[in-house]
């Protein structure tokens, strides 16, 4: 991984840190490919069981670094897409910490997570309309199934930024935090998770994820198929031993 992007291990959380402040960490070809070895990193280790992806500096991620774009420079990891993340997110867990802004692709990216914690002062916004843009990085899919319809076709169309509470209230973020203390919360939310059996943190997420589009008559099926191995991985059989013994499990990822 290069200096635009790094990584920190906090017991079994991957803190993944967009570093170009200087830019605004605007997402350009080496952030992405950053981001998309740091993803690969997460999902093959055992003893890494949620991720978090933030911003240095003070704000997340203002884009598309559009003066790289007019360049020809295209900020994309085949097989990830955008960022090296919007297409395919990492299988494993991961938390956006939000501070200052998460604008166009910024917010595409922490769109991509599966938890948002931000800093009462964060903004978020697709703005690309006003740049003769589309929100092409999966915000206008995305955006619409977190929050109300109506809300997210006015964020997508007015390309305005609105503000960490109100999007709070819309269910969007799941913790807001004091302004300089987003990665901390999330790292305390990320702890909490990591508590837990990596095996099962992957499958619950899986379910979650792709059960969406499952039809009614498959997706008890489709369910077992992803549950099936957790039942008889070694964690399985940790679990409820360290549970009778009143001790913390050793999770093997096994």
């Amino acid at each position: 991984m290069s200096d635009a992007v790094l990584t920190e291990e906090d017991g079994g959380v991957l803190v993944i840190t967009i570093n170009r402040p200087e830019a605004k960490n605007a997402i350009n070809a080496d952030v992405a490919k950053g981001v998309a070895a740091a993803l690969d990193v997460l999902d093959s280790r055992k003893d890494l069981a949620v991720g978090i992806i933030t911003g240095a500096g003070g704000t997340f991620c203002s884009g598309m670094d559009l003066k790289g774009f007019l360049k020809g420079e295209m900020p994309f990891v085949e097989g990830r897409g955008f960022a090296g993340i919007v297409e395919r997110p990492p299988a494993t867990p991961l938390i956006a910490a939000i501070e200052g802004y998460a604008l166009a692709g910024g917010c595409e990216i922490a769109l991509s997570a599966d938890m948002i914690v931000a800093s009462s002062e964060a903004k978020f916004g697709l703005p690309e309309p006003k740049r003769g843009l589309v929100a092409a990085a999966g915000g206008l899919m995305r955006l619409p199934k977190r929050i109300p319809f109506h809300i997210a076709m006015e964020m997508s169309l007015t390309g305005d930024f609105y503000g960490a509470e109100q999007l709070a209230a819309y269910g969007l973020i799941n913790r807001i935090a004091e302004p300089g203390k987003a990665l901390e919360a999330a790292k305390e939310l990320a702890a909490k998770i990591a508590e837990n059996a990596p095996l099962a943190l992957a499958a619950t997420k899986k379910i979650v994820v792709e059960s969406a589009s499952w039809a009614p008559e498959e997706m008890w099926a489709k369910q077992n198929e992803i549950s099936g191995p957790v039942f008889v991985s070694k964690d399985a059989q940790e679990g409820p031993a360290a549970f009778a013994q009143k001790r913390k499990p050793n999770w093997s990822g096994e």
